[in-house]
């Protein structure tokens, strides 16, 4: 997939390290029972969604649920129907936070704004988690304060920025730093990235 990605993309070839790595934790993330949290504002907000509907469902893979998987739910619940079964698709576990609109909107008006993101993480993350962060400049105050609780609470952090990294690439584990500067070249070029990074997970752990 990564090889595929800097082929279509050459100018991402300094970014290859960090966006198998990426891969990497990521996997280790969902095999531990974790699960991935995004946040990012206006296109990256776009993006965190674009995202967890890669992940939740089939995106180049089919996903059935398996013959036992099927079997456990049906001994559970005798009359769930086969149709509902044979429709339904394993996922990968992720949540956009930017969509939290009742607790973003809450939080803005009762509390401090630039928290909206890190009040999500202290209620949801867990040292098995990963907090995808994505920020064209890697300065977006609430972006840089989500992934600053969630490195103090254990989680893994990994960015998503344009070329220097900004602030998120202090705290982050991991940054991968597309080479562009102006926002809407950074977001054309993050895309094919979490596109990548998304299909690589999937093909780990369906084959189908």
């Amino acid at each position: 997939m990564i090889n595929e990605l800097i082929k279509r993309y050459p100018a991402l070839s300094g970014i290859k390290d960090d966006t198998e790595k990426a891969v990497n934790e990521i996997i280790n993330c969902y095999e531990n029972g974790g699960k991935l949290l995004l946040c990012g504002n206006g296109g990256s907000a776009a993006d965190c969604e674009h995202i967890v509907g890669e992940l939740m469902k089939g995106f180049l893979k089919r996903r059935p649920l398996s013959d036992a998987k099927k079997a456990q739910m049906k001994e559970k619940l005798p009359c769930l129907s086969d149709d509902i079964l044979s429709s339904l698709q394993c996922g990968l576990p992720a949540i956009s936070l930017p969509y939290m609109t009742s607790l973003n909107s809450a939080f803005c008006n009762d509390a401090e704004p630039e928290l909206i993101y890190a009040q999500a993480v202290m209620a949801l993350a867990g040292e098995k988690d990963i907090l995808l962060a994505l920020s064209t400049s890697g300065n977006a105050a609430n972006v840089c304060a989500a992934a600053e609780v969630a490195k103090a609470l254990g989680c893994t952090v990994i960015g998503l920025t344009g070329a220097s990294g900004g602030r998120l690439k202090e705290t982050a584990h991991r940054c991968i730093c597309v080479p562009e500067k102006e926002t809407f070249k950074v977001q054309e070029l993050h895309l094919p990235v979490y596109h990548c990074i998304c299909a690589a997970v999937e093909a780990h752990f369906y084959k189908e």
